[in-house]
């Protein structure tokens, strides 16, 4: 076993841990810091695997912006932080969910692969991952990018209760409200 297994080995069990805390703690900021440390071992095993590109997109797209996009989610919409025990169903059906699907993707690997080596393609590139990306998956990535920001648009629309109700014309603006003539209140 070389440093390079232990060291993927040891990221590797980070990101199933911080996973595991992810979907087991009742805190949604605890999770969503302990998403942050799943992505970031699973950053960490790209760049031991000398997948740098794949890496750095890891941690700029995914930990620095879609957690960030989850926290002000959470933020923005009020919605409760702290543990809710409202909320508590038993966990024996998801545990029994979880392992069913985990034993049936590791018998469909075992029955697919058999323990045989698999042959590698040749390393790929930056050129040709970018010609790939921008070429025949332009329009998901477009698309995707429209769907994340209606999603942000649409958690401020939520968050803001003014947005939306009329005024009659005698109503007195609230404190904090602008007035037309931009003097805030």
């Amino acid at each position: 076993m070389t440093g390079v297994d232990v060291l993927l080995l040891a990221l590797g069990a980070v990101a199933v841990g911080a996973g595991a805390l992810v979907v087991t703690t009742r805190h949604l900021v605890r999770a969503g810091l302990h998403l942050v440390v799943c992505l970031g071992a699973l950053a960490g095993m790209y760049l031991v695997l000398t997948a740098e590109l794949v890496a750095w997109v890891q941690v700029l797209i995914y930990v620095g912006a879609v957690v960030v996009l989850l926290l002000f989610a959470v933020m923005l919409t009020r919605a409760p932080i702290g543990a809710s025990d409202d909320l508590d169903r038993p966990g024996w059906p998801a545990a029994l969910v979880g392992g069913g699907t985990g034993l049936g993707l590791s018998a469909l690997l075992i029955d697919a692969y058999r323990w045989t080596t698999v042959e590698l393609p040749e390393a790929g590139t930056a050129e040709r991952l970018g010609a790939e990306i921008f070429g025949s998956w332009v329009l998901p990535f477009e698309l995707l990018s429209v769907l994340l920001l209606s999603a942000l648009v649409g958690a401020i629309v939520i968050s803001r209760p003014d947005i939306g109700t009329r005024r009659e014309p005698g109503d007195r603006p609230e404190h904090g409200d602008v007035r037309a003539d931009g003097d805030v209140r």
